[in-house]
C-alpha cells in the first residue's frame, strides 16, 4: 500500500492510497480521512460509495464531508467505483465498465475476472483499512446513485456488519430501470433471478436485520422517474414492515451541491448508530 495524496484538512489529514487488489486483479485507489482524534482511540469508520463515472476524488473534493467527521470523530473512507488500468475490460458509454462497477461480482465474461467490487467492499477494503489505520469495527455505510444502490444492497445482505446505512439519490430497483439492466445484463447475465441479489427493492422481502434506512432524494432530479424511482422501495419497506425514512428535497438535482447540503445530517445520523 502506498500514499499518494497527503492533505492537511480540518485538524486531520485527506490520504489517498494506492493498493494492488486480489479481489479486482489491478491497482485500486482509495481516499481515507483521519479526523484530528486518530490516534487518541480507534475510531468508527463510514464507508462511501459514489455513482457513475466517479472516482475517489468526487466525495472528497466536493461533498464537504471532511469537516463533519472532524465534528463526530469519524473515519471515512472511499474507493474507486470500479476496477481500473491496462487489461481491465471497458465499454463505451458512462454506465457500463470502469467508472460503472455497480458494486455487484460479475459472472459473466468479460467482465468476472476483474469485476468483484461487491467482495471488495465488503471484505477486502475493510480488511485493509482496519489492518493499517487506527480504527475500530464500528462500520457505517453510503453513497450516492450507483454508490446509493451499492451502499443498501451490502448493508442488507450483511446482517451485523454494518451499525448504519444512507444513500443519496440511490438507485433502489436497479433491476427496473434502464441504468441497472444494461449493467445487470453485462455483469451476471440473462437470468433475471440472479439480479434481485443486488436490488435493494427485492432484497427488503428477506432481510434479516431491521436496519434503518436513512434516504434523501432531491424533487428535482433529473433521473428521479427514470432511473431512481424511490417509491418502489417505499412501497417495498411498507410491505415489509422494513423502517425507512425517505426524505424528498424540493428544489434539489442529482450532483454534489445535493450531497453538500445534507451530508452534515447523515454524518450526525451514523456518528450516533457508530457510537451507541
Amino acid at each position: 500500500m502506498q500514499r499518494t495524496e497527503h492533505h492537511a484538512c480540518f485538524g486531520g489529514w485527506q490520504d489517498v492510497y494506492e493498493h494492488a487488489s486480489d479481489t479486482l486483479g489491478c491497482t485500486m485507489r482509495f481516499a481515507v480521512y483521519l479526523p484530528p482524534q486518530a490516534g487518541r482511540e480507534p475510531l468508527p469508520v463510514l464507508y462511501w460509495l459514489s455513482g457513475l463515472t466517479c472516482t475517489e476524488q468526487n466525495f472528497i473534493t466536493k461533498a464537504g464531508a471532511q469537516r463533519y467527521a472532524a465534528e463526530h470523530g469519524v473515519v471515512l473512507v472511499a474507493p474507486d467505483t470500479s476496477p481500473r488500468g491496462e487489461g481491465v475490460p471497458d465499454a463505451d458509454g458512462y454506465d457500463l465498465g470502469q467508472g460503472a462497477g455497480f458494486y455487484v461480482d460479475a459472472t459473466q465474461a468479460p467482465w468476472a475476472s476483474h469485476y468483484r467490487m461487491y467482495d471488495y467492499v465488503v471484505r477486502e477494503l475493510p480488511a485493509l483499512v482496519e489492518a493499517n489505520f487506527p480504527v475500530s469495527q464500528a462500520r457505517a455505510i453510503s453513497g450516492h446513485s450507483m454508490g446509493g444502490h451499492g451502499a443498501l444492497t451490502v448493508a442488507l445482505r450483511n446482517p451485523g456488519r454494518y451499525r448504519s446505512v444512507s444513500a443519496f439519490a440511490p438507485i433502489v430497483a436497479p433491476s427496473q430501470v434502464p441504468w441497472g439492466e444494461k449493467a445487470f445484463g453485462a455483469y451476471l447475465g440473462d437470468d433475471r433471478a440472479a439480479w434481485a441479489a443486488y436490488d435493494a427493492t427485492a432484497l427488503l422481502a428477506s432481510a434479516q436485520e431491521r436496519l434503518p434506512l436513512l434516504i434523501d432524494q432531491g424533487g428535482d432530479d433529473e433521473f428521479l422517474d427514470t432511473q431512481l424511482r424511490p417509491h418502489l422501495l417505499q412501497a417495498a419497506a411498507e410491505a415489509a414492515g422494513h423502517p425507512l425514512s425517505l426524505r424528498l428535497r424540493p428544489g434539489y438535482d442529482h450532483s454534489y451541491y445535493f450531497i453538500a447540503s445534507f451530508i452534515g445530517e447523515h454524518i450526525a445520523h451514523h456518528a450516533r448508530a457508530l457510537r451507541a
